[in-house]
């Protein structure tokens, strides 16, 4: 909302930060990318580890931050070995051009599948007790005592014997100069002091003064703004542009024409967007124009009809023990495309010079960024240098494919400044990489005591893999595609099989928050509820007898159950359903509790168990969880992408619904721990919450959910 004065809220944050010199071209530099080019000042004790005289230590991040958490989390790993003073950590992204400068130093850059801790936990505890023992030999040095008699805490080395003490910051330049130890022991958890315990984010101080500078949020001096439209069609090119169309629009300065899109630069984003919707343009749809959910849907169904698949698992004799099962079941189940919108939008300044190329991004991958950069500039990769900036939403959005930083680059080729280019939020839904639609058959066969011999799923659908590596699904299996049904699968059931056809359209693909666990445990966990309804047994018990053999998928069972009550009648007019997954080397079981009056749903409270092994920060798993439901309840509830002629049919968030705060509902998140192992936070949650949501459905309505999202059915009466 704009106030009288014409100065909205965000516009008086990002003022008031840029007054205070938050906004500067420097500010962007230390925040987020070439800090390691300095080599005066801190000393650098390893390459994670930077100590300032002062005691401050900085803590380098390899991963993006996106409001999850991160930066905080992967500090405190480094922090619990290193025994620093919590509260004088701050944190640093490294730097890509140094990534490659030092050899790959500091490994893999990129954030996904919720491996941030998982991945990283080995190496930065090393890091944080290398850094250590490096700051105690140099302490034992200056005392000329051994270092056996030294130990570290809140940022002191003492000296037992003597009760001498002195500085991390008084010995850093010191210790900065020691060769590393080869092997450095790590504290058991049972010593953790930091790890484990509930920390405030580092960065959320900072967000809620508006400091942070957002990609969208960069300024630089003369910079252009550029503003883009694609061709509506999927896989459609630009024929012809008509210049004379806005040659009289103030402000602009120049078109773009690329393969399947043009762009307007101009003195500001505004009249950029302005006159690139007024451009008149001529496209090519390459004989996509007749795509449609329908045809789609048609094409995917077809492979259920057809031959198998390639095989993701089996186990048994599936179609002996169909034969000769008692009864059988069989439902087939549908998942549209999804958008991830993003809250910011895709966005990247890009400044060409003759030496090279720099750009301001937000990125799940920064080598990526690196790489395309590179490419789209014509330039080694030693001649870019990325700016990596706070994310404003990721969701896999800005990971393996970043074409927003290669128009980015390719726009200001021509350009003697810097240009940011801002996809308008209609071009970022109605042109995102959207999660595959699909299908999928189950079949199920029962004995005489009511109990699953035989499981048989079929899928069917495009594969977001081929979308990066073209005629991968027609000679690997793509094991993502099976994710969560293969060897996460728990239930016990003898005669097992899943099996996976690849069905490739041309709507563009890519990951979405949970990837495939999504699309599978809705299939899964729901047919689950219909064999426990075929077996006249309880729902939650009777996974509790296809999980005998699943300690930890049992435990996170029974934790949401127990404390969503599960043995204990809800209020009236409230129905429960429950479901679980394993998804990202992490267990999730969530009981989901509404009421559905007039054919409306009203979820009012979901309870979410999670095992993800070792807790770094219980905070930050309550806040995800929180997050997850939402961005998942929004998703069961409205979320679809439709085509038709070839195009997306939703195109803001007036079509494209997200959920309101007054239709939140409570969420309680339950941590079981205590098992030795590492998993994921960030998406786990996301993942059984359709499921159980279209199980407490048919607990309220008699009505089986087959198809998402909810808004496309009738709830108002029973079948």
């Amino acid at each position: 909302m704009t106030s009288r004065s014409g100065l909205d809220r965000r516009s008086f944050v990002v003022g008031v930060s840029a007054a205070g010199g938050a906004l500067t071209l420097g500010f962007a530099v230390v925040n987020g990318s070439e800090a390691a080019d300095s080599t005066a000042g801190p000393a650098e004790v390893d390459c994670w580890v930077v100590i300032a005289p002062d005691d401050a230590v900085t803590i380098r991040v390899a991963r993006a931050e996106m409001g999850q958490g991160a930066m905080t989390a992967l500090a405190m790993l480094v922090a619990e070995e290193l025994e620093c003073d919590w509260t004088k950590v701050r944190t640093e992204f490294v730097s890509p051009r140094q990534n490659l400068i030092r050899q790959g130093i500091w490994g893999d850059l990129s954030t996904g599948a919720s491996r941030s801790i998982s991945a990283s936990q080995d190496y930065l505890r090393r890091a944080g007790a290398t850094a250590r023992e490096l700051l105690i030999a140099a302490a034992a040095a200056r005392w000329k005592v051994p270092a056996t008699e030294c130990g570290a805490r809140n940022s002191k080395i003492v000296h037992r014997p003597s009760d001498r003490c002195v500085t991390f910051g008084a010995v850093a330049a010191d210790a900065a100069k020691i060769a590393p130890p080869r092997a450095v022991k790590l504290k058991p958890p049972t010593q953790w002091t930091l790890l484990g315990t509930p920390q405030k984010r580092l960065d959320v101080p900072d967000k809620i003064t508006g400091h942070p500078v957002y990609a969208i949020d960069v300024r630089l001096p003369g910079m252009l703004y550029a503003a883009i439209r694609h061709c509506p069609v999927f896989g459609g090119t630009l024929k012809s542009v008509d210049d004379s169309s806005i040659q009289a629009m103030p402000g602009v300065r120049r078109i773009v024409r690329l393969h399947g899109a043009v762009a307007v630069v101009a003195d500001s984003w505004w009249q950029a967007n302005k006159a690139v919707k007024t451009l008149r343009v001529a496209w090519d749809d390459k004989g996509q124009g007749g795509l449609s959910t329908t045809n789609i849907g048609e094409f995917v169904r077809g492979g259920l009809d057809g031959p198998p698949g390639q095989v993701g698992r089996a186990d048994g004799d599936v179609d002996a023990a169909l034969r000769s099962a008692v009864r059988r079941i069989e439902a087939d189940y549908m998942v549209p495309f999804l958008a991830h919108a993003t809250m910011e939008p895709q966005t990247c300044t890009a400044h060409v010079r003759r030496d090279g190329v720099e750009i301001w991004v937000p990125t799940q991958d920064a080598s990526t960024a690196l790489a395309t950069a590179a490419i789209a500039a014509g330039v080694s990769d030693d001649k870019v240098k990325v700016n990596r900036m706070l994310l404003g939403g990721g969701f896999g959005r800005r990971g393996t494919i970043q074409e927003f930083v290669r128009q980015a680059v390719l726009i200001a080729r021509g350009v003697e400044a810097p240009v940011k280019l801002v996809w308008s939020r209609e071009e970022d839904i109605a042109h995102d990489l959207y999660r595959p639609f699909g299908m999928a058959r189950l079949v199920a066969g029962f004995d005489a005591a009511g109990m699953p011999i035989a499981w048989s799923i079929r899928l069917a659908g495009p594969s977001f893999v081929a979308e990066i590596l073209p005629g991968f699904g027609s000679s690997f299996l793509d094991r993502s595609f099976v994710s969560g049904l293969a060897e996460e699968m728990a239930y016990d059931v003898p005669n097992y099989r899943v099996d996976y056809v690849v069905r490739e359209t041309a709507v563009p693909l890519g990951v979405w928050r949970g990837i495939n666990y999504t699309q599978n445990a809705f299939y899964e966990e729901c047919f689950v509820d219909e064999m426990a309804y075929e077996a006249g047994v309880d729902p939650y018990r009777f996974r509790r007898l296809l999980l005998r053999n699943s300690p930890k998928n049992l435990a996170v069972l029974d934790a949401a159950a127990a404390k969503a009550g599960w043995d204990v009648p809800p209020p009236a007019g409230v129905f429960r359903g429950i479901a679980f997954s394993e998804a990202c080397g992490s267990y999730c079981a969530q009981v989901v509790e509404l009421s559905v009056t007039d054919g409306r749903v009203r979820v009012h409270r979901v309870v979410s168990a999670l095992d993800c092994g070792h807790v770094v920060n219980p905070l930050t798993i309550a806040l995800q969880t929180e997050g997850s439901i939402v961005y998942a309840l929004t998703a069961a509830l409205y979320g679809e992408i439709t085509i038709k002629n070839g195009a997306a049919e939703q195109a803001n968030f007036k079509d494209y619904r997200m959920l309101r705060l007054a239709d939140t509902p409570e969420v309680e998140t339950v941590i079981v721990s205590g098992n030795d192992f590492w998993g994921g936070v960030g998406e786990p949650p996301v993942v059984p919450l359709a499921p159980a949501l279209c199980n407490a459905v048919f607990a309220a309505t008699g009505k089986r959910i087959r198809s998402l999202p909810l808004k496309n059915h009738d709830l108002r009466r029973a079948i």
